[in-house]
């Protein structure tokens, strides 16, 4: 069960650094390589960006569940 739930959470972990850096900051950022950018400055906030926001709000949840259960292990 632990080496389950620290698989899940290294890969959770990965996978938030990879969300994060997608995100368009103030200048743009790697979403703009991706169509994430294109009309952002006209309508605000893209399908796109919402879509990123969420997956990325998930991601970060799993992660800490996982680190709470991790803790919990112990």
């Amino acid at each position: 069960m632990f080496v389950l739930v620290a698989i899940i959470q290294a890969s959770s972990g990965l996978g938030i650094i990879f969300l994060v850096l997608l995100h368009s900051g103030k200048g743009g950022g790697l979403s703009d390589m991706f169509g994430g950018g294109i009309g952002a400055q006209t309508a605000g906030s893209t399908v796109v960006e919402q879509n990123l926001d969420r997956i990325t709000i998930v991601t970060a949840l799993v992660f800490a569940f996982t680190t709470i259960a991790l803790g919990l292990m112990f």
